[in-house]
């Protein structure tokens, strides 16, 4: 019995500290930025922008309606810092718009180094964090990239 108990302990810590394994959500965009883990204060965007003209997430065949949530915030244009959450219908739109990022990112990277631009910010962009968890996904573009992961698990 004293076997079952101390699992059960067990199971529910991990349960209330979220395990690690659970969906991202709105609230890790603030968490992040709370946390220090960028070098200037971003600006939010909200949904339907981040869907079509930043992300492009619609050029990936994702509709609209597919992203039911998200929280953005991006730098006004000192850095290539940005964090955001981005909550969709499924898991498998979860994994196409982690290829939409990635590919945005990629863009980024690429124009910044053909123009000469924001060349301090490139290690940045390399470092980028993109990760799904169910049918949420991460975007992670920071100055202190352990600090955002700390925020989020």
């Amino acid at each position: 019995m004293k076997k079952i108990s101390i699992l059960l302990a067990l199971m529910l810590s991990l349960t209330a500290c979220g395990g690690g394994g659970g969906q991202y959500e709105i609230g890790d965009v603030q968490a992040m930025a709370d946390a220090g883990a960028f070098s200037e204060e971003l600006e939010e965007l909200d949904g339907d922008v981040a869907f079509s003209a930043l992300y492009r997430l619609g050029d990936y065949g994702l509709e609209r309606e597919d992203l039911t949530g998200c929280a953005v915030l991006r730098s006004a244009g000192g850095t290539c810092e940005e964090g955001a959450v981005l909550i969709l219908d499924s898991e498998e739109d979860a994994k196409t718009a982690k290829e939409a990022l990635e590919d945005y990112v990629q863009k980024q990277i690429d124009q910044n180094e053909s123009y000469g631009y924001r060349l301090a910010e490139i290690p940045k962009l390399k470092d980028a964090y993109i990760d799904v968890r169910g049918s949420t996904v991460l975007l992670v573009v920071a100055s202190d990239l352990d600090a955002a992961k700390s925020a989020v698990e």
